[in-house]
This record gives C-alpha cells, structure tokens and sequence, in this order.
C-alpha cells in the first residue's frame, strides 16, 4: 500500500474512532455539584434513544492527505493548528441549572393563547423557574380574559423590545408559534444566545421541530441536558456609510474590538436582501469578496443568506438548500438580467462588500431577516460576513433527522407520483395493444 493510501485509511478510522467516543462522552447530563440522580428506567430509556440515532460518521469532510505525489506537499504554517468539532457531537450541557426562561409566542393568534398559559403556569408551579416575556404580551385582550393567566400575571418578568437588553439575563428560551418567533429570538440576542426549543404552532414551522403535545417529558429531558445541537450560523452585517468613512478603516481592522458588536450592525439568522425598492430600474450592485471585485449584479437584487436561510427566500429565487451544519455563505441574485447568473456558495470565513455602482441610475434597499429596512446610497457599503454567535437549537431528534422531517413537512421536498415498475407497465401495455388497432381500423373506416 502506498504511503498517502496508507495515510488517508489511518485517518479516516480515527475519524470514525473519535466520532463514537464523542458520542459515548458528550453532554450526558447537568453537570453540577448536588445533582440528585436519575430514575433507573429514566437512564435506560435515555441510553436506548441515543443508540437508535447514535453516528458512526461525522459530518465533516474527511482529512485530507498532505502529501501529492512524490514531492509535494502542504507547508506546515500556524494556520493549520485548528480543530473542527463533529456538528454530530454536538449536544447540550448545564454546567449550572438554568433559573431563567424567555418565553416568545406567536402575536395575534388566538390558538397560541392556550398553550402559552399552559407552558408558563407548568414552568412556574412545577419547574420553579422565572419566566420573562415581552410586555406586550400583558396587554392582549383576549390573555386577560383568562382567569388561570391573571392569577400568574404578577409572577413574571417583563421586558421591552429596543429598551431592555437581555444579555446574560436569559438561560434557556422557548418559542412558541412558527418561524418568525426563532427569528424574533435571534433580533433579541445580538450576542450570545441562550439555547432555544420551539414548538410548532404556526403554519409552515421549518425551524420548529417539537410538537406541543407532550411538552412536559420533552422539556424535563431538555432541562436535564439529554439533546442535541443544531449551531445555526448566523450573518454579521455593518452598513458603512461615506459620511463616516473616517471611522471606517478603525472598523476594518478590529471589527469586535472588545466582544461588542459595533453600533451599526446586525446579527441575521436567515438573510440580508438588497433591492431596488420602488425605483422602476434595475438594481446595480458592485460585489466584493476579501476586498476583491467579483461581478456586479443587475435585476432586481441579491440575497445573501446563511444555510438555514437557504430554505427561506433563496430557494424561493432558485438557489439550493444547505445544510445548517454546512460552514458556508450563499450568494443568490434576484431576478438577474442574464441567463447564466448562478447562486453560489462560499466560504463562511470570507467578508463580502456590497456597493451601490456608480454608474446606477438608483440607490438600493437593504432589509435584514426582513426587518430593520433603509437605504443604501451611491459611496455606502454593507459588509457581511460569518458571525462568532449562532444560535443553538434544540433537536427533536437529531441535526439529520430533524432537516430531512423539515424539507419534507414543510416543503413537500421531492412529492410526486411513484412511478410504475415494469410489469405494471408491461401489463397495461399488452391490455391496451388492441383496442389501441381496433381505433386505427375505425378511424380508417371513418374517414373512407
């Protein structure tokens, strides 16, 4: 066996060594001192759940060789001494017990209504827990009608959108409604965000995979450390405008200079979308990558999105769907006037610079997850790049599974009619021969 052959087998069995003890070792409970122990049926049951999903594969590329032929060979340099963690290993650990939970409903849907105050009455009473939410939850109509909620009114915790920030005030957050309640809780957090269980309540619910109707099991085992990650990256955007060009090159040189994000960026969780608004001309829009000029894009705009955002408003304009788990940024233009403008993928570590080009006859229009929308000027640039923040979700089952049950929900991925095997066929074939003859004879005579 050659010396690469060798090499590259070497390296895959300890790839597939380390997997399973990864899984073997991983967040298996509240790692805490004082901890009480575990029921015993609890413990097999929790040991049986992981072998059914348990990997023996990562997720990650396989090492490559570093060696090519007889000569060559990869320098060695600093840059190299990096380790990527198995997004299959990753699961959920208390290194104290989370006190605190933000809960984030759906607003203006009255089927939400019941199992939020069924949700937050059983983290009260049973779980001892303190419960924050947005004070305009307080002041829906219909919440106060509620006799069962009004005797828990007084007992939690309330703040305001864009006054009150939540860093480090929040251990553990629980959506309840569809998509935009993730979204909602991804604009709260601008830093670190606590982990996040949503149940789906809404309509489509691609991002919420638990299902309400036993919370308390699923929520006790969350609580308790048994589940999985899904790290959904998120985009760093900072608007650079010409009239603050003179701060601009301090930004570029430490974008996070004390663990703060800057004043004017914003941490998205789908996707940062710049168009041509409500002028009646094409968008165009100058695109760089690491400072280098790329192409410039003329239609209707462009979306840069994370993977999770590539099931959302990308697919929608023809790009495809990436993994959550996939490190990497996506590129897709909006109705581009050329035929041969592909989306593309690159690498989660690069920056891309968007500019309105001179030679546009407009400004653009840029919106981030939809929300916080304004102008982009000619000489103003929004940056983007891969945030140090994502934002953990919590799997019903596993980062696979739970993907694959989404696409296939709520996008009805790949729904058609099966296709006939051949001996159906073949029969419906020698079925329909001669009646088909006996037509063409009648067909004939009718003519004559």
């Amino acid at each position: 066996m050659r010396e690469e052959d060798l090499l590259l087998a070497q390296q895959m069995a300890a790839n597939s060594v380390s997997s399973s003890l990864e899984e073997d070792n991983d967040g298996a409970g509240i790692s805490s001192p004082g901890d009480s122990p575990r029921p015993l049926r609890r413990v097999l049951d929790i040991s049986e759940r992981r072998k059914q999903f348990r990997r023996t594969r990562s997720l990650n590329a396989p090492s490559p060789v570093q060696q090519f032929g007889p000569c060559g060979r990869i320098m060695k340099n600093s840059a190299m001494v990096m380790q990527i963690q198995d997004p299959a290993s990753q699961r959920l650990t208390w290194y104290k017990p989370p006190l605190t939970v933000l809960v984030i409903k759906k607003v203006s849907d009255a089927s939400v209504l019941a199992p939020f105050v069924q949700l937050v009455d059983w983290l009260l009473q049973e779980k001892n827990m303190v419960v924050w939410v947005e004070s305009a939850v307080l002041e829906d109509s219909l919440l106060n009608e509620d006799v069962r909620f009004n005797a828990l009114r007084d007992k939690l915790v309330t703040f305001k959108d864009g006054r009150d920030d939540l860093t480090d005030r929040i251990d553990f957050i629980v959506c309840l409604g569809g998509d935009g309640t993730l979204l909602y809780a991804s604009l709260l957090f601008q830093q670190s965000v606590p982990p996040v269980m949503s149940f789906h309540l809404g309509s489509l619910g691609f991002l919420t995979p638990f299902r309400f109707d036993n919370f308390q099991d699923q929520l006790t085992s969350v609580l308790e450390g048994h589940a999985a990650l899904t790290l959904r990256s998120r985009l760093r955007c900072v608007m650079h405008r010409r009239s603050d060009r003179k701060h601009e090159a301090k930004t570029e040189i430490d974008p996070l200079a004390d663990g703060r994000p800057a004043a004017n960026s914003i941490l998205v969780l789908n996707e940062v979308v710049i168009d041509r608004g409500p002028s009646p001309y094409l968008s165009n829009i100058d695109l760089f990558l690491d400072g280098k000029y790329i192409t410039s894009v003329q239609g209707d705009g462009l979306i840069v999105s994370t993977p999770t955002g590539s099931t959302a408003y990308a697919a929608a304009a023809g790009a495809s769907m990436i993994h959550p788990s996939v490190p990497a940024i996506m590129v897709t233009p909006i109705c581009p006037h050329s035929l041969s403008f592909r989306p593309i993928v690159v690498p989660a570590g690069v920056e891309l610079k968007i500019s309105v080009s001179p030679e546009s006859r407009n400004t653009s229009w840029v919106s981030f997850d939809g929300r916080n929308r304004q102008e982009l000027f000619h000489g103003d640039s929004l940056r983007v790049t891969t945030s140090i923040y994502p934002v953990p979700c919590i799997c019903a089952q596993d980062q696979i599974s739970d993907w694959f049950a989404s696409l296939a929900d709520g996008l009805h991925w790949n729904v058609r009619k099966r296709q006939k095997c051949l001996d159906e066929l073949s029969d419906l074939t020698a079925s329909g021969s001669e009646d088909t003859l006996d037509e063409i004879e009648n067909m004939k005579l009718y003519d004559v």
